[in-house]
């Protein structure tokens, strides 16, 4: 009977004991969070390859929270129709036209900043390529390309602006990486490879970088409904892997929204996390891989069996997805990344809607059909399929057609 009740004294013990550390290490954790915290309005935000796709998304998403904006891209052009809608927001936007992969421009660029007294309060490294086909089909160039822009290119924009955070003593870094450079899958090798390399540079630099007050946060996103399927490459036989592609990042099962993506990414940003992985097929491909992985390798290289085969002669040269087009690509599968395409201003500039409200010509689920641009963030029972923000511009169109409906529930 004692030792019953010293056993039940030990026991009863070692649960308080472990519910007080756990309300501790909670506790903890709250504290550090509220102090890591930050607010971007005010701040000034700088993002690589912000003309189009995730880092447009994010560039709305900061200039929601009152933040001036800094967008660099390659394209002045895309900058400059990326430029007039994030204005509306009500704050400072400048564009510089940046190839991230050249120091040179790099350093003119953030050096003309700082030198006009310009503050960088976070460095969203958001410049991204992807290269998608066989390893028979990836040459040098190829894997150079996605190192320049994965690694160099936010390894020159982090070393010009570092020394401006620490002297302020505070910043946030932001790395979108990849789940690609946390578990490399076939035929994306020279984009597994350049992201595996960020994401140890990221890693380190939150290592090093804290002392300092900088924050850096490691992104690791699945696959995304952007758009960038469009300006994705594609080697090999380059329709059977643009269908593919636009196909699985199209799929709501495999993948997410880039506006959720987005302010996951903002959030993460405000309280300094170390590390995001967005969507839980890529969290559950990352645990499978760290617990597993001679059978996650395995089952890729068998997957690799199926997937097209190398192409000689023109499969060696890069096609954009938008000129690899197939029946099946678009589709009413390739659907939902289509319309994001159309919102993250991946179209060729012949795609674009007009401004004078005329009906243009888009895929969607039923095909090739005339649908007004109205921009106003409601479906309007399903008549309207373009959603695009900022809800200020209508069509006089939809005017007519739907706001002078009295059954109409967007009114």
């Amino acid at each position: 009977m004692a030792d019953s009740r010293q056993k039940l004294s030990l026991c009863t013990r070692f649960v308080l004991s472990t519910a007080v550390l756990g309300a501790i290490a909670f506790a903890v954790r709250s504290a550090a969070r509220r102090r890591r915290r930050t607010d971007f309005n005010g701040k000034t935000v700088l993002i690589s390859g912000a003309s189009r796709g995730l880092g447009l998304e994010l560039a709305r998403g900061f200039a929601d929270e009152g933040a001036d904006l800094v967008l660099l891209a390659r394209d002045m052009n895309t900058l400059a129709e990326s430029a007039k809608e994030l204005k509306r927001y009500g704050v400072k936007v400048d564009i510089f036209a940046v190839d991230v992969a050249n120091r040179d421009q790099v350093h003119d660029t953030v050096f003309s900043l700082l030198a006009n007294g310009r503050n960088i309060d976070v460095l969203v490294n958001n410049a991204g390529t992807i290269q998608v086909g066989p390893v028979e089909n990836m040459e040098l160039e190829d894997y150079q390309s996605a190192m320049d822009v994965h690694f160099w290119g936010p390894l020159y924009l982090m070393q010009e602006i570092i020394p401006h955070m620490t002297a302020r003593r505070q910043g946030r870094i932001v790395n979108i990486a990849s789940i690609g450079g946390k578990v490399a899958v076939p035929h994306l090798l020279p984009y597994a490879a350049s992201k595996f390399a960020l994401v140890g540079l990221s890693e380190g630099m939150r290592a090093e970088l804290l002392k300092n007050g900088i924050y850096v946060t490691t992104v690791c996103p699945g696959l995304m409904r952007t758009g960038s399927h469009l300006n994705a490459y594609f080697k090999g036989q380059h329709k059977k892997e643009y269908a593919l592609f636009a196909i699985a990042n199209a799929s709501p099962l495999l993948s997410t929204r880039s506006e959720t993506a987005a302010q996951q990414i903002i959030q993460a940003c405000r309280y300094g996390r170390a590390e995001i992985i967005i969507t839980p097929q890529a969290r559950l491909l990352r645990l499978a891989n760290s617990l597993f992985p001679n059978f996650v390798a395995d089952s890729f290289g068998l997957i690799n069996l199926v997937l097209p085969t190398a192409l000689q002669g023109d499969g060696n040269i890069p096609k954009l997805g938008s000129d690899s087009r197939s029946p099946i690509a678009p589709s009413v599968l390739t659907a939902p990344a289509d319309r994001a395409a159309n919102r993250n201003n991946e179209l060729r500039s012949e795609e674009v809607p007009r401004n004078n409200g005329a009906p243009r010509h888009v895929i969607n689920e039923t095909g090739p059909h005339p649908v007004c641009i109205c921009t106003h963030p409601t479906h309007f029972v399903g008549r309207c399929r373009n959603e695009v923000s900022p809800p200020e511009h209508m069509c006089a169109d939809c005017m007519e057609n739907h706001f002078h409906r009295a059954d109409d529930p967007a009114i």
